[in-house]
């Protein structure tokens, strides 16, 4: 029957913060000798390592033409000299520990296209004290070459672009030891080459109120050690949590960041968000998985290097008992959409590198999971497909066509020319910790679902078009499909009915 209900939510666990201290490690992506046989198009990506942590911020050491300078010495100069001056105009911090007023509530309310650049050691510190650095609805607003740390947001509240504004630029920018959300995001905001480190709850909370995030663009940044409250134990279940959290993002571009040793998981897309396109980066050693993307729709991910991911969380499950192949990348309740205007209809997954991580990548779907359901805990989303949710209610949902358009289908999912590399001896599992799955639960809840039995676990599996191919494997790997009852090793997930993975290679020797 296998499972009958699975939170998505994953709880945390405690991280080792060692590179936290260290940022300038020598980690590089590697690869290993490519078996014989495996396609040419899985050969290894150049992942790039954006160290943007360990290096000093490179800002004018004197002030810009027209600037207005800004001085350390006096506290809550910036905020002052912020409201005093027009829209528009460019600040300069000097070198040393800008402070804000005392008061809790005390920030920088930014005006439209107010640019603001540091000079080489230029910090603005909350002292512990301040709630917020820089907040407002104003667009366009500009941060360069400045370090921010030391702010005591509220949960689910953030430091920097508090109010979610649109527009906003953050370059060369270091978001550090801060408690909540380091940065918050708007529309056609841009975070680059910028050091999103030890926050207490996200690096990045990608939430706007009341509205989606269009055009995003996070690239060549550092996300690291982030969650340091440990969200996921104080609230289980919340959800709260993750180097970056999206949330109604319609138009994304991550590109090219190093998302390292963050407590629970690297990225996370969660509720409603669309047209991603994930490349280049390099994410490992996070606590949990690498990479989420649930209740969404299509998306790119490729060229990834994804390693040593999910050794703490999948450890722990593992170590109690739960059968469940929680993986590095997992889908959940996501999948491509033709309805939807993007750059593709799928989820589209190649060329990635997965080595040595707790497990690869899982496709799931919660059967009990769907608009309106007493199990869907995500309200006020439902999907993009129903603008009317009261069709979705009972005993509406039960009538054609509302089958598909009343839960999220993880469907359309392609994923091909990557190579799965797993050592048993360098992630230290003696459990199951190689497997790929796609699976949903036995349906039953609530009384009048229509989604009952193994409608929705039938569906994953040979229905919904969901497809491997075209990979190369190395270790020991074993697979999953319908519900966790059905555990498969190559031959029999290549055979009928599955029919998976044709056109792979599989070498299950090295690292058993």
């Amino acid at each position: 029957m296998g499972i009958k209900w699975r939170r998505w939510a994953w709880p945390a666990a405690p991280l080792a913060l060692a590179l936290l201290a260290a940022t300038g490690c020598t980690h590089t992506p590697d690869a290993r000798t490519e078996p014989a046989g495996a396609p040419a198009a899985s050969k290894a990506p150049s992942t790039p390592v954006a160290r943007v942590c360990a290096e000093p911020a490179a800002g004018p050491v004197e002030a810009p033409a027209g600037a207005v300078p800004v001085d350390p010495a006096v506290v809550g100069d910036l905020a002052a000299k912020t409201r005093s001056s027009p829209p528009g105009t460019t600040f300069w911090l000097r070198p040393g520990k800008h402070r804000l007023d005392a008061d809790r509530y005390a920030q920088v309310i930014a005006k439209k296209g107010n640019r603001y650049l540091g000079a080489p050691g230029a910090v603005l510190d909350g002292g512990r004290k301040n709630n917020y650095a820089f907040s407002g609805t104003a667009r366009d607003v500009t941060i360069r070459y400045l370090t921010v740390q030391h702010f005591v947001a509220p949960p689910d509240e953030g430091v920097v672009n508090h109010d979610m504004a649109d527009g906003w630029v953050i370059e060369h920018t270091k978001i550090q030891y801060n408690s909540g959300a380091g940065l918050m995001a708007g529309a056609r905001q841009q975070v680059r080459a910028s050091c999103l480190r030890g926050n207490g709850q996200y690096g990045m909370n990608a939430y706007k109120t009341g509205d989606s995030i269009r055009g995003l663009v996070v690239e060549g940044n550092e996300i690291v050690g982030n969650n340091t409250d440990d969200w996921e134990r104080r609230k289980p279940g919340c959800g709260c949590t993750g180097g970056v959290k999206f949330w109604a993002v319609d138009g994304a571009e991550i590109r090219g960041n190093w998302v390292h040793d963050n407590r629970g998981a690297g990225l996370w897309a969660d509720n409603n968000n669309n047209d991603f396109l994930i490349e280049d980066n390099l994410l490992e050693a996070n606590d949990g998985a690498a990479l989420m993307y649930e209740t969404s729709y299509n998306a790119v991910i490729r060229k990834n290097t994804i390693r040593h991911n999910n050794w703490v969380e999948g450890r722990r499950y593992a170590d109690r008992g739960d059968d469940f192949p929680y993986a590095t990348v997992y889908v959940s309740e996501a999948g491509g959409e033709p309805r939807i205007r993007a750059r593709t209809d799928k989820i589209e997954i190649y060329r990635n590198v997965l080595e040595d991580n707790w497990n690869g990548i899982t496709l799931w779907e919660n059967a009990d999971r769907f608009c309106n359901s007493p199990a869907n805990t995500s309200t006020g989303y439902c999907t993009l497909l129903v603008k009317d949710t009261d069709r979705c209610a009972k005993p509406a949902i039960a009538t054609a066509p509302l089958f598909a358009d009343c839960r999220w289908k993880t469907q359309r999912v392609d994923i091909h020319d990557n190579r799965f590399l797993l050592d048993t001896s360098v992630v230290k599992c003696t459990a199951k910790c190689g497997r790929m799955a796609v699976l949903a639960n036995y349906g039953t809840y609530p009384d009048w679902s229509p989604y009952k039995g193994k409608l929705v676990a039938e569906a994953i599996a040979h229905k919904q078009h969901n497809r491997w191919h075209d990979n190369s494997y190395r270790g020991p790997w074993s697979f999953i499909a319908v519900d966790t009852d059905h555990k498969l090793d190559s031959g029999q997930w290549q055979g009928p009915p599955y029919r998976q993975d044709a056109g792979s290679t599989f070498d299950p020797g090295a690292g058993g």
